[in-house]
């Protein structure tokens, strides 16, 4: 017995109880629905392994089941197998774009039936097996990594307070306000280096999974050019460089295909670097436009530049080589931000000299609101 469940919606009785029947001979636990909302209800109730589902039913059609399940997160991931009559490619490829796994054309046979489960399992054990693995090779660079990164930052932590613990009965005011300042600025660096490995984690394990990938550009943020102004301001104003500030244009009456959580990832990394390793009193310009139903973002400071190697070693996401992350994070936020353009089928680009300055531009999918 394999103890998977299996969903059969289909309003042909005769399909349901044939189907259901050649599957429990098979040893799988099957629910069946005479129709697509309960269907629906069958699959948040029961999360069935596997959902074969009629195209052609009245009501809800398979079709409006299939972008039910994939809105909710609790069967968003399970596997899909359309049943229909039909053979034209069009309603294929109609299914395909709307995120099925598989088609079987009835009549099928018990064999094409076995065979397209079957293979459903395989693809789903080789995306598993890929997950883990990259989860354990993330791991593994997170215990390299994390300990020299925490040891530098707490250093700096007991430092400061050995100095107040050992001068408590002598040291003035302004000492204390000093000293407690830089504490609390090296604890929000822990707390910044935490998140940075976290979000890494949860970036890498969203390459890895295609449907997870697929899903990422359901989401939409609307006005991004505002959203980035006021990130922009904050940061600026984290550096006392609101001065250095300077829009050149930005686009409005737009969406954007990412979540709000990951944009505001992406321009708080870049914003960050900019002010970070530019001098104060030198200009960071930024500039937002629309071109081809893409949403363009650049920045551009005149800071300290990366060389090639830094900037080779950006783009293929080295899992944590010191030369990117000592240097105060140069590689790691701006590999992330990276990372997230590219999941969300956009591009990205920095162009920089060693003692010049960085420009990074990216792009991604919009509309019009």
């Amino acid at each position: 017995m394999t103890g998977k469940k299996i969903l059969v919606i289909d309003d042909a009785e005769f399909i349901l109880e044939s189907t259901s029947t050649l599957l429990k001979f098979e040893g799988y636990n099957v629910f069946t629905a005479p129709e697509g909302l309960s269907g629906i209800e069958i699959a948040f109730t029961n999360k069935p392994d596997l959902i074969l589902c009629d195209i052609s039913m009245p009501g809800m059609d398979g079709y409006g089941v299939l972008e039910k399940l994939r809105k909710n997160q609790t069967t968003a991931n399970i596997p899909f197998i359309f049943l229909t009559a039909y053979t034209e490619k069009a309603n294929m490829r109609a299914g395909m774009e709307r995120g099925t796994d598989d088609y079987l054309v009835k009549p099928y046979s018990r064999n094409e039936l076995i065979a397209a489960i079957d293979a459903q399992w395989n693809k789903f054990s080789r995306i598993e097996k890929h997950v883990q693995e990259k989860v354990e090779e993330v791991g593994r660079s997170v215990t390299y990594a994390l300990p020299h990164e925490f040891r530098t930052v707490l250093n700096q932590v007991v430092g400061s307070a050995k100095y107040l613990s050992n001068t408590s009965e002598e040291i003035k005011p302004g000492e204390i306000r000093e000293l407690a300042d830089d504490i609390i600025s090296s604890a929000q660096r822990l707390m910044k280096i935490t998140e940075n490995f976290l979000a890494y984690v949860k970036v890498e394990s969203l390459a890895a999974n295609p449907q997870l990938r697929i899903k990422l550009r359901e989401f939409r943020t609307d006005e991004p050019s505002a959203m980035v102004f006021d990130i922009c301001s904050q940061v600026a104003d984290k550096y006392h460089r609101l001065q250095d500030l300077v829009p050149t244009r930005l686009a409005d009456q737009i969406a954007i295909e990412i979540s709000t959580e990951n944009f505001h990832k992406i321009i708080d990394e870049l914003f960050d670097n900019a002010f970070k390793f530019s001098v104060k009193s030198t200009k960071v310009l930024l500039e937002t436009w629309v071109e081809n139903n893409y949403f363009y973002f650049s920045i551009t400071d005149n800071g300290r530049g990366m060389s090639v190697e830094q900037i080779s070693n950006i783009g293929a996401l080295m899992q944590f080589e010191r030369s990117l992350y000592e240097q105060q994070g140069i590689g790691l936020g701006l590999a992330i931000a990276k990372r997230l353009v590219e999941l969300h089928d956009g591009s990205f680009k920095i162009d920089s000299r060693e003692g010049f300055g960085t420009k990074v531009t990216f792009r991604l999918h919009s509309n019009a609101i």
